[in-house]
């Protein structure tokens, strides 16, 4: 071991500053680091640990906070409403002055996807997470999946007799405008839910029974003549209107729609088949989403865009 040089003299001084020196060596030190200012989306400053020793070495100490979190560093998540009144609360609930509203107004499955955390609106605003969404997916009524089932298919005599005697209720009279409008465009008589009732109970008391004859009368309606019986319920010719009116919500609690339908029948040997065609159901369906978007965003506030939001990363 070398000798001290005989003039090196000790003081408190030069004690101190060994110690020091020595505990640097092996030493954690916690400092702030300033992000540049033109780094947006980023915390102005973070704390680091700086580990002195031969090979000093900067950690990152916020994970060792996560564990000891008590509510999340943002909000994120797809909250799910199932009626239209829901999804407004929930929105108004959590809105912001950036919040935005998407409607997909496909008729066969529209949505609205409200983007609470959404990014700033003015020019150049900052971008936003876009993690927190409340979704509504317009859950079809069990009336509406009925008569969107039945659409176009084919149906027995006593089979069609009964579907309408079991939806009778959701059948409409038409206004006055609407019953020129139509026989009209579709030059044919418009029935009431009374003709429909009529027609199914002539129907039932036919089932059995050969056709003779299905024709079409100027007024539009169909006549059908059968060899048996040849006579409806109360002993007349069975005459068929063209087209009727539902009048239905084809959202689970939402508005009613009124959509036309066309009744058909075809002669098949000796018997009649019978189908129904909703007439522009995507019309109708994309009027009444439409209308819902229109009270989404008055009683919310929040602008509204058909098409759908930026994809979550």
């Amino acid at each position: 071991m070398r000798p001290l040089d005989p003039a090196f003299t000790f003081d408190g001084s030069t004690i101190d500053r060994i110690a020091e020196l020595g505990t640097k060596a092996t030493s954690v030190e916690i400092v702030t680091i300033k992000a540049p200012a033109d780094l947006v989306g980023v915390p102005a400053e973070i704390p680091v640990a700086i580990i002195h020793g031969d090979t000093p070495t900067l950690v990152d100490v916020s994970r060792h906070f996560e564990s000891y979190r008590t509510y999340p560093g943002f909000k994120r998540g797809t909250a799910t409403a199932l009626t239209l009144d829901s999804f407004i609360a929930l929105v108004d609930r959590h809105k912001t002055g950036d919040s935005v509203v998407f409607a997909n107004t496909d008729w066969k499955k529209p949505t609205f996807t409200a983007v609470i955390d959404y990014h700033q609106n003015q020019s150049g605003g900052a971008a936003d997470n876009g993690k927190h969404r409340i979704h509504y997916a317009f859950p079809l009524s069990e009336e509406w999946q009925a008569w969107n089932k039945q659409n176009g298919e084919p149906m027995e005599q006593a089979e069609f007799a009964a579907f309408l005697e079991d939806r009778i209720a959701e059948l409409s009279s038409p206004t006055d405008a609407e019953k020129i409008a139509l026989e009209r465009d579709f030059a044919t008589t418009v029935a009431t839910p009374a003709d429909l009732v009529q027609l199914s109970r002539g129907l039932q008391v036919n089932v059995e029974a050969v056709v003779k004859s299905a024709t079409t009368l100027q007024t539009g309606e169909g006549q059908i003549v059968w060899e048996e019986v040849h006579k409806d319920a109360d002993g007349k010719p069975l005459k068929v209107p063209g087209i009727f009116l539902l009048s239905i919500a084809p959202f689970f609690m939402g508005e009613p729609v009124r959509i036309p339908v066309r009744l058909r029948y075809r002669k098949a040997g000796s018997r009649i088949v019978w189908f129904y065609q909703l007439y522009r159901p995507d019309q109708h369906i994309t009027e009444r989403v439409r209308d819902d978007l229109i009270t989404v965003a008055r009683q919310t506030g929040l602008p509204t865009f058909e098409g759908t939001p930026e994809m979550q990363g």
